[in-house]
């Protein structure tokens, strides 16, 4: 699909990867992008170029009925991209209890899949296209991010299945694969690390290049996303030194 004329709802759009998808769906001329977070006021910033075609929308993607209003709210989007996510960055022992890897679910996994079936009748009249932000911890798993690795090994395999239940509706579904990124969740992990506006430029061309799979987003993540596909149980073992800090 093209991204000119398009209509977007972006999930945490406030900062970070969010807002970059934002700011780039308007250069590459989409017609709307309704901004999607929990506190619209943290979009006051985002919101000062004036730009009328951003739309400030409430939605709490852990929240079953913010959702169904999201949904008949926008019912016009075209392109659904789901990148509102959470880390705890705590290993699956050490971690005091099970509170965030619950919220990890909820919000990394269980939040995406809501959306799309929210969304779903949308996309089959528009043609359109939905876009998973996931991560290469989609692939191996961090022990210093363990609950947080397994929810977006969750959120790869759920995407997988989507892109077959939908497809038969014509919907292209896109899931991105990124390593640390410059954000406020990327900061906890080591440099170096991606642009959010890499990361973005790489999964808005797969939109509109008609991909249906998984995108490996930015230079740094085809380095290791290669390493992985030569050599999966040694990159594993790599990550595997890399515990939560006690103490």
């Amino acid at each position: 699909m093209q991204i000119a004329h398009s209509i977007a709802l972006v999930t945490g759009a406030n900062r970070g990867i969010g807002r970059t998808f934002a700011e780039e769906l308007l250069k590459r001329g989409a017609a709307k992008v309704y901004v999607a977070v929990r506190d619209t006021a943290s979009l006051a910033d985002l919101l000062k170029s004036g730009d009328r075609r951003l739309v400030p929308l409430p939605l709490d993607v852990t929240d079953p009925d913010q959702v169904a209003a999201a949904a008949s709210v926008a019912a016009d989007v075209t392109l659904l991209i789901n990148n509102a996510g959470y880390a705890a960055f705590d290993g699956a022992i050490s971690a005091p209890d099970m509170q965030d890897a619950r919220l990890e679910m909820e919000v990394n996994y269980f939040g995406p899949l809501a959306l799309t079936r929210a969304f779903a009748p949308v996309l089959a009249a528009s043609g359109g296209a939905v876009l998973n932000m996931l991560s290469m911890l989609s692939l191996v798993s961090l022990p210093m991010a363990a609950t947080y690795s397994a929810s977006k090994a969750a959120g790869l395999s759920l995407t997988r299945s989507l892109r077959a239940e939908l497809g038969g509706q014509g919907t292209q579904v896109v899931g991105v694969l990124a390593v640390q990124t410059e954000t406020a969740m990327g900061a906890k992990l080591p440099e170096p690390r991606l642009s959010p506006l890499e990361v973005v430029t790489d999964a808005l061309n797969a939109i509109e290049a008609g991909i249906n799979d998984e995108v490996i987003a930015g230079a740094q993540s085809r380095n290791i996303h290669q390493a992985f596909t030569a050599d999966p149980q040694k990159l594993q073992a790599l990550m595997s030194t890399r515990l939560p800090q006690r103490g």
